[in-house]
């Protein structure tokens, strides 16, 4: 009822310890850009990753080396984007969003509040995440490509060249 064998518990253990380290180590090697924080293509492979661990680990029909090598190809594919995406702002601009403009001057920016779904609700608790009591107080508050908020207060506007690339 709670395992058929001691052979299948011994092979979880063991392909579970190797995957991981496997795992680990792949991911050193691409460097930091590989789990940096997440756009699209990050989140599909991190999941990704996580499945083929998880089936490693308990599908005997998918072999170690096997899913060493899907580890491999999908971190290759990670860093070959990346690698591109430094080299060629057509190519960025293909896989990557752009960051958006939600909040200017104190005013938001409805269309874009709608069209990234964001709640007016969400962007006060960046600003008080920020440490601003006051909307009126804020030069701008952009959704970034992997998710977060970026709040600018009013104290450090000057020639806003930080929101060149935003929509």
């Amino acid at each position: 009822m709670f395992y058929n064998d001691m052979q299948g518990l011994l092979r979880v253990l063991i392909i579970g310890v190797l995957g991981y380290v496997a795992l680990v180590f792949w991911l050193r090697v691409s460097g930091k850009r590989t789990l940096s924080k997440w756009n699209v293509f990050d989140f599909v492979v991190t999941i990704a990753l996580g499945s083929i661990l998880a089936s490693v680990i308990i599908s005997k029909s998918v072999p170690l080396f096997e899913g060493i090598l899907a580890f491999i190809v999908l971190i290759g594919l990670q860093y070959a984007i990346t690698w591109f995406s430094v080299r060629s702002s057509k190519f960025a601009a293909l896989v990557k969003a752009k960051p958006t403009l939600l909040l200017s001057n104190g005013e938001y920016c409805d269309s874009a509040l709608k069209s990234q779904r964001v709640t007016k609700s969400e962007i006060r608790a960046a600003v008080r995440g920020a440490g601003i009591i006051a909307i009126e107080e804020v030069a701008a508050v952009v959704l970034e490509t992997d998710g977060s908020f970026s709040v600018m207060p009013h104290n450090n506007c000057g020639s806003k060249t930080a929101l060149s690339d935003v929509v």
